[in-house]
């Protein structure tokens, strides 16, 4: 069994790598809190799981869109979520590989997608016809970078689609070189880094999204509060909700049980014609709403009206006995 740690043991820790023991105050009595700007864009564990799960999202549905368009098998998976210096970012770069600037809106903050290349030529030789095989690291040519960018912008798409909820718009802007990619962010900058693991049949490659971590605090702030509040409405939104719903028209039809009727007496069927259908009198039939089962009904007349007794209201409810008037030209419907 581990070690268990006390607060003594923690500060000796802090102490070891050069910093000093984080003393709190108590917000709630008004003591002043010690503030450390080094935890300035700290994301959250709550921020990460909701980071985690819209890129999820995103995986998903970039798997089923480009597959699509493919025309081939494509597996995109969530593989992690971490906050790095912009420095180690930019060490983890292959020496060739394919990156991308994106502009965050509203935000007017800038951040990268890269797209590893043996992936990359992968996707390239299965638009051109082949079967998606590995290809030799080298440099793409003119025609292969204009290819892989709508591929690029069909995953911005999706990563709009992912990220709506909150407000946060992805606007791909061009590939970058790499002396413009160590420029884009200060060393120290803390990022977000998310990863992808792509797989298609013949060559695996990543998908990495890196973005400032500092801008997207006021976002995911958004993104968490969303998720967790609920929305609550006055009262007066709705009684006037019910009062919309109220006069909204919506289609009913009793329909009666299934029978057998001679193909006669369906042809001589004029205007006029009363048909006697072959059922007992009380026969049950089904009062469909929308579309959809409501409940089991008797045909009645309610003075000039036809109707429906409900006998049994819903998926066991208790039973009820309500007429309800059903237009005359939708009562029956026979299979």
């Amino acid at each position: 069994m581990g070690k268990q740690l006390v607060q003594g043991d923690i500060d000796a820790l802090f102490v070891a790598a050069g910093a000093a023991p984080q003393t709190m105050g108590n917000p709630s009595d008004g003591s002043p809190e010690r503030y450390s700007f080094t935890r300035a864009g700290q994301i959250s564990n709550d921020q990460m799981r909701a980071i985690s799960s819209v890129n999820d999202l995103f995986a998903r549905n970039l798997m089923h869109t480009l597959g699509a368009w493919l025309r081939a098998p494509f597996k995109l998976k969530l593989v992690a979520g971490e906050q790095l210096p912009y420095s180690e970012f930019l060490e983890r770069l292959s020496p060739l590989t394919y990156v991308c600037s994106i502009r965050l809106e509203p935000l007017g903050a800038v951040g990268l997608l890269e797209l590893e290349l043996p992936l990359a030529f992968a996707i390239v030789d299965v638009l051109l016809g082949g079967m998606g095989g590995s290809w030799p690291a080298r440099e793409l040519t003119d025609i292969e970078e204009s290819i892989l960018s709508s591929v690029v912008e069909m995953a911005v798409q999706e990563l709009n689609l992912a990220w709506q909820s909150v407000g946060l718009e992805f606007v791909f802007e061009k590939r970058e070189s790499e002396p413009a990619v160590a420029r884009m962010m200060t060393a120290g900058e803390r990022t977000l880094c998310v990863s992808f693991e792509a797989r298609m049949p013949a060559a695996q490659g990543a998908i990495n999204l890196c973005l400032p971590a500092v801008v997207l605090n006021a976002i995911l702030r958004r993104l968490i509060s969303g998720g967790d509040r609920p929305k609550r409405r006055s009262k007066e939104a709705q009684v006037r909700v019910r009062e919309l719903v109220g006069e909204a028209e919506i289609g009913v039809v009793l329909r009666l049980p299934a029978m057998r009727l001679r193909a006669s007496e369906l042809s001589a069927l004029m205007p006029g014609t009363i048909l006697r259908l072959p059922l007992p009198e009380h026969s049950v039939s089904e009062l469909r709403v929308g579309g959809l089962h409501l409940a089991y009904a008797h045909a009645v007349r309610k003075g000039e009206h036809r109707g429906a007794l409900l006998m049994n209201f819903g998926h066991g409810a208790r039973c009820r006995e309500t007429p309800i008037n059903v237009n005359a030209s939708e009562t029956v419907s026979m299979n």
